[in-house]
């Protein structure tokens, strides 16, 4: 199924935003390098690249439907999170996750099985229109899922999106 013109743009735009986002680090250590390039996704034209952001680090960018604002959720490997317009309310808000929350999502980053549910690995391709979609970007690559009927969410991925979505104000469907 070819992508439309404007859903082409919106994943233009998450894999260009991650980018600036992950070289701005508002806070944490910056001796490791936030963002890097990795090998083009599967499915995007343009010859556009996937990137990772540091080991422990996570991003969480969504959007609902096409012309839905961009919703951003940074999270840190020590648990500091950073939440821009997450409920689309254009607020942003900070927070710490628990020991315990913290601990779980790093022992999700740095599960093998990550690197298998990266868009390209699954050959991942946008099939609905309207959905809310969430990317995570993690050291493993860039991993997509939307909200509908049929999706099938990659299992350690979607761990990570809920442990998210049930611990800051980002939301896991539209």
């Amino acid at each position: 199924m070819a992508l439309s013109r404007s859903r082409q743009a919106f994943l233009s735009g998450i894999v260009l935003l991650a980018v600036a986002l992950g070289g701005c680090a508002p806070f944490g250590d910056n001796s490791e390098p936030a963002v890097e390039a990795s090998a083009p996704v599967a499915g995007q034209p343009g010859g556009a690249g996937a990137t990772t952001t540091g080991k422990g680090r996570v991003s969480l960018l969504q959007n609902d439907g096409a012309d839905g604002p961009l919703r951003t959720l940074n999270v840190e490997p020590d648990g500091r999170w950073e939440c821009i317009d997450c409920a689309g309310d254009g607020v942003t808000s900070t927070g710490e996750l628990s020991a315990e929350h913290r601990e779980r999502l790093q022992q999700l980053l740095a599960e093998p099985d990550l690197a298998r549910e990266t868009d390209e690995a699954r050959g991942y391709r946008v099939s609905c229109v309207g959905a809310l979609t969430s990317t995570l970007l993690t050291a493993a690559g860039l991993i997509t899922s939307q909200d509908c009927p049929g999706e099938e969410r990659p299992p350690v991925a979607e761990e990570i999106l809920l442990l998210l979505t049930q611990n800051t104000p980002a939301e896991m469907v539209g």
